[in-house]
């Protein structure tokens, strides 16, 4: 029987395969690391919908030639992972904000998203 790391990763290779991606790289735990984060900072449902929209927001900027593959998913999940943080310290009480996304530690962040 195979661990649930085997799953994960043979299911991200064959999803990977089905879109034609096979050349791009996923960092599986840090995927679930943000979503983890989302989850516990805003509630459960943002997990996967914190995931999407940073999956999105790393291909508009990486198809746009704006940065690789590799510095777009970083500064997506970056920022993803900064907003999530920053809601839950505003729920908290606490003023901090998450870094505006084009700021040096968000490099790729797609021109024309929210937050800019």
């Amino acid at each position: 029987m195979k661990s649930q790391d085997e799953t994960l990763e043979e299911w991200c290779r064959l999803l990977l395969r089905a879109f034609e991606l096979e050349d791009v790289q996923v960092d599986v735990n840090e995927v679930l690391s943000l979503a983890g984060v989302a989850a516990h900072s805003v509630v459960r449902p943002a997990a996967p919908l914190t995931t999407f929209i940073a999956g999105f927001a790393a291909g508009l900027a990486s198809g746009s030639g704006q940065a690789p593959d590799s510095t777009s998913m970083k500064a997506a999940m970056d920022v993803a992972r900064s907003v999530s943080k920053a809601y839950s310290a505003d729920e908290a009480g606490d003023d901090s904000f998450p870094p505006a996304a084009g700021s040096s530690s968000s490099v790729a962040a797609p021109s024309g998203t929210p937050g800019e």
